[in-house]
């Protein structure tokens, strides 16, 4: 039984500009093919185990040709597996998405069309250019431009398409704009009408250029100007020094890699989309419960005499998390721990405990273990038990210093930190163009996993590979863990926070905004 095939618009670029519904499709498909156009990081939203298969364009070559991609679709389809076509924009706009429609219908092959958010309207909104104005132009046409100028004049009517609209937007014309003035020119438009480029809209890579239609191929070829961009014409254009905006972002033009848990990574991930920025999440860890079963037995026994400690000590989310979760599943109630003082390194590690009821003591100051030692080190005595729920990673530096001063230490493993990095040719890709400006380190084992991580997918020398990006630490630890594997650390939240993380990215893309 044949499946069925979903000829989706990933949108512009921007990977939050995909439809609900081509997201929708995205998670449940067997296989993606998709094209140089589609954001790839919407490849990390395939459904675990889908297979993706790359048929991209160059202007220089083709992957494979529409009439393979075509059949592609097919063969895939004639296996009984659902196949999502991810393409660029919006399919019906110069998609060809008619072509692979008509053949999926030939052979009986269900299929849908989703729409996208096409490139003509979106990249012009995102350099502030609004493609219609009730002053200026109610009405605008959308034109290919790719064409040699033989086939140009073919399928284009410069006599009715000079004036037949008040905005006009070429969509792959670059090559082509010296071409497209001059039969703009001719046919009526005045050597003094507005025109814009706009290069990789929605994206990190995002480049406007601004002239008019007498002196844009100069300034193209001045700038090296390169495709693929969106041409706009017409008086629109001069709205865009006023409603600018994407530029004004304090993360514009910063794709920053994501290294967390990819159960963590959508706080940063989030915050870094809100400033402006493009994030890639690449997650080279991940948190799960012990495996080994004598350090399992050990935190469940500890667990089971909460009503026995004096202190607790909470060093991370990740411990408040596994710690309430194994608490449930012993069945134990947490006011067994009525006597204890409870102390957080850190505000989200004491929300976390808020989100649970419990008002514990926060560590002033850098967030580190020496601190909290620091902070209740007169309060503390021999003979007081401490229970240290942590991951498998913990320091040993705390547990000790505290059983030299007489305590009975618990140090209880919640939770352990894994290596998680698959295989990602499209960051390999980014590597390679120097597509990563930012690198974000929130721990030494993100740190550890990465140039792990990287050597395996046949990178020789990480840290070498990465020189041209900036390295963002959470803290001083993970800073030095950073320096110790060659990194240069360019940048360290002042407190151990996603909040700090995020600001001292601010700071430093001011600091280097030419």
């Amino acid at each position: 039984m044949a499946g069925k095939v979903y000829l989706v618009g990933a949108g512009p670029g921007d990977a939050r500009l995909i439809t609900v519904k081509g997201l929708q499709c995205l998670e449940k498909g067997d296989v993606v093919v998709y094209d140089r156009l589609a954001n790839p990081s919407l490849l990390r939203k395939m459904k675990p185990g889908a297979e993706k298969v790359y048929v991209g364009k160059l202007p220089d070559r083709h992957t494979m040709k529409q009439e393979e991609i075509n059949q592609l679709l097919v063969d895939l389809a004639l296996t009984g597996k659902t196949v999502v076509r991810l393409k660029g924009g919006d399919p019906t706009i110069f998609g060809r998405v008619g072509e692979e429609a008509e053949l999926l219908r030939k052979h009986g092959i269900p299929y849908e069309i989703v729409p996208g958010i096409t490139a003509a309207i979106s990249v012009p909104a995102y350099a502030g250019i609004p493609v219609t104005h009730r002053d200026m132009a109610s009405s605008l046409s959308i034109i290919t431009g790719h064409e040699s100028p033989e086939k140009l004049d073919k399928s284009i009517n410069w006599e009715k398409v000079t004036n037949a609209t008040g905005t006009l937007i070429f969509m792959m014309g670059v090559a082509k704009i010296g071409y497209i003035s001059r039969q703009l020119i001719t046919y009526g438009r005045s050597p003094d009408t507005p025109v814009a480029l706009v290069r990789w809209g929605t994206r990190a890579e995002q480049e406007t250029l601004t002239g008019t239609l007498e002196n844009i191929e100069r300034k193209v070829q001045q700038a090296n100007f390169q495709p693929p961009a969106v041409i706009v014409v017409g008086d629109v254009v001069t709205q865009r020094e006023h409603l600018k905006w994407a530029e004004t972002l304090p993360l514009f033009g910063t794709r920053v890699l994501v290294t967390r848990a990819r159960s963590q990574a959508s706080e940063l991930a989030a915050q870094i989309e809100d400033l402006g920025g493009e994030p890639y999440e690449f997650p080279v860890i991940d948190i799960r419960w012990p495996q080994d079963e004598k350090q399992t037995a050990y935190a469940d026994a500890a667990l089971c005499r909460l009503e026995t400690y004096d202190w607790v000590f909470f060093t991370s989310v990740n411990g408040v998390e596994y710690f309430f979760r194994r608490l449930e599943k012993l069945g134990q109630d947490v006011r067994s721990l009525h006597r204890a003082r409870i102390a957080a390194v850190g505000p989200a590690t004491k929300e976390a405990l808020r989100a649970r009821g419990i008002a514990a003591e926060e560590l002033p100051g850098q967030f580190q273990a020496e601190g909290m030692f620091e902070a209740y080190g007169a309060d503390m005595h021999p003979g007081q038990r401490v229970l240290l729920p942590r991951g498998d990673l913990g320091r040993s530096w705390l547990p000790e210093a505290l059983r030299k001063k007489g305590l009975d230490v618990t140090d209880a493993v919640m939770y352990e930190t894994v290596p998680a990095a698959e295989d990602d040719d499209e960051l390999l890709k980014l590597i390679e163009e120097d597509g990563i400006h930012v690198v974000t380190f929130t721990s030494s084992s993100t740190v550890k996993n990465l140039v792990a991580a990287l050597k395996g997918m046949g990178l020789a020398d990480p840290v070498q590979a990465l020189s041209g990006a900036a390295i963002a630490c959470i803290g001083p630890l993970t800073a030095q863990t950073a320096r110790d594997l060659g990194f240069n650390v360019d940048m360290m939240a002042e407190e151990s926070t996603i909040n700090s993380l995020v600001q001292s990215l601010c700071d430093w893309r001011a600091s280097n905004r030419d």
